[in-house]
Parts: structure tokens; sequence; C-alpha cells
């Protein structure tokens, strides 16, 4: 068994030359709007190449970076674009790579999830080439150098289920990231009516809304949702662009927001303010 999970998409979502890489996401994280927010316990954050998303993704992490050396780990939520399958897949990788070093996975809590049994699965095959962890982890390690990480991909599941055990696996300096682009491929006019209606979804704490959207980590996403409104977490809109904003093509455009889910006492009330490739 690989001991260690080998990046797939270096050179092709992010730079595969670590210094390269590091300046970029620094400069992003430098150049985001928002600050590090004490009271964030959550994120939404697009998986996209970083021409594309890389701007709004940084503002999820600068939000993040609040947690700099207390976090005690990232859940990672994330869905499978290439392999289908039921459930919520884990595997006891000891480390995820990138050119910018191994980040070490929390293997006693992936375990716990596996031993509950459904929906959640031992495989590694979900995991090989798939890109929406893999593309957020050089932000994560930078913003939050040397955390644990737990990563989960999604299949087809019950993101209430979901939700309801990953609130009893969740510490009190645990977060969790869900990874999604929004819309994809409609002309930007249509492409931002539609996400604006996702995303009012998610700013109500909607998850089964949600999961009927047309986001691609729709499921993941739902299952933050679900564990927010739970927990009384509150969202905030952090970013919303297109593609077209870095490709200025805006006939067929994807979606990306940042989102920040915040303890009640930090947050607005809800409802406030391969074909796959880098753009997606």
């Amino acid at each position: 068994m690989e001991l260690v999970r080998r990046e797939a998409a270096a050179g092709v979502f992010y730079p595969r030359e670590g210094e390269t890489l590091r300046r970029e996401v620094e400069g992003l994280l430098e150049a985001a709007r928002t600050p590090p927010l004490p009271g964030v316990r959550g994120a939404l954050a697009p998986h996209a190449g970083y021409l594309y998303s890389g701007r709004v993704a940084a503002e999820a992490f600068r939000a993040l970076s609040a947690w700099k050396g207390r976090a005690r780990r990232v859940l990672l939520l994330g869905p499978s674009h290439f392999v289908p399958f039921l459930g919520v897949a884990f595997h006891p990788y000891r480390a995820w790579r990138t050119p910018l070093g191994e980040t070490p996975v929390d293997l006693e809590g992936g375990r716990r999830l596996l031993a509950r049994g459904h929906p959640f699965r031992a495989l590694e095959e979900p995991f090989r080439e798939e890109h929406s962890l893999e593309v957020l982890l050089p932000f994560l390690q930078v913003a939050l150098p040397q955390t644990p990480i737990l990563p989960l991909l999604f299949g087809e599941v019950d993101p209430l289920g979901v939700a309801e055990a990953l609130e009893e696996e969740l510490g009190p300096r645990d977060l969790v990231v869900a990874s999604s682009d929004l819309s994809h491929y409609h002309p930007e006019p249509v492409a931002r009516a539609r996400d604006g209606k996702t995303l009012e979804k998610a700013l109500a704490l909607d998850p089964l809304a949600l999961a009927e959207s047309e986001a691609c980590g729709r499921l993941p996403w739902a299952s933050l949702t679900a564990l927010a409104r739970g927990l009384g977490w509150r969202p905030r809109l952090l970013a919303y662009a297109t593609s077209a904003e870095a490709k200025g093509e805006r006939a067929r455009v994807v979606g990306y927001a940042a989102v920040a889910y915040l303890e009640a006492e930090e947050g607005p009330e809800p409802g406030d303010g391969k074909e796959e490739d880098e753009e997606a």
C-alpha cells in the first residue's frame, strides 16, 4: 500500500515547482480582502486551477488563517469527479504530498469513521487522480502549516447522515472545509443567476435544497451546511466570481464562491449577505 498520496494535479491546476507554488499561494493570500476570522469553524472553497479560482479560494483560507498554530486538524470534504461510488471514502495514507511538502493525515479519526460503517468506506481508487481536495492543500500548507487533515471523498450519499456522524467526531479545535465549484459552462449571465440561487440556499442553511443544486460538490457542501445548522454556525459570503474574470470568455463559464461558517457570536444571520479541466 502506498503510504503517501502523491500529487496528481501539479503542473495542471497549480505550479509543479515548489518555490513558484509557494510564491503564488502567498501572493494570493496577501491580496485577499478577508481578514483572519477568529470565530471561523468551516469554509467552502473552489477547486479549479489557480488562474481561475485562486483569488476566491484565498478568501476562504485567509479567514481560516486565524487558526494558525491552534487548529487540531482540518476535515476536507470533496466530490469524486472520476470514480462513482456510494458513500464517503477514506484511505489511510499517512500523508498527502504537494510540491510544498507532506501534510500528515489523521489516521485515527479516519479509522473511527470507518468503524461506524455506512456511509464510510475504505476506498483508494477515487483518491488517485482526484483534484477536488488536492488543489486546496497548498493553501492549507501555507495558511495552517503542519495541521493534519482528514480527507473524505463523497460519492452518492445522504448529506444529513454524514453531517450527523461528523458532528459526533468534531472537536472544538477542528475545522471543516468543503470543496466545490458552482455552475458549469453556462453563459455568464445565466451562471450568475443560477449561482445566486445556489448561494441563497447555502446562506439560508438549507442542506436539502443545496444538495439538489448544480454545484459539483453539492453533497460535501450540503454536509457542511447541515453540520453548520446543527452547531449554530452562521454563513458569510466572502467572495464570488466566474472564470470569465480570468479567461475573458463569457459564453461558457464556471462559477466560484468562498463562504465562511462562523460560531454564532461571530457571524451574521443565515440569509445575509478531463472535460474536467483546470477551469473546473
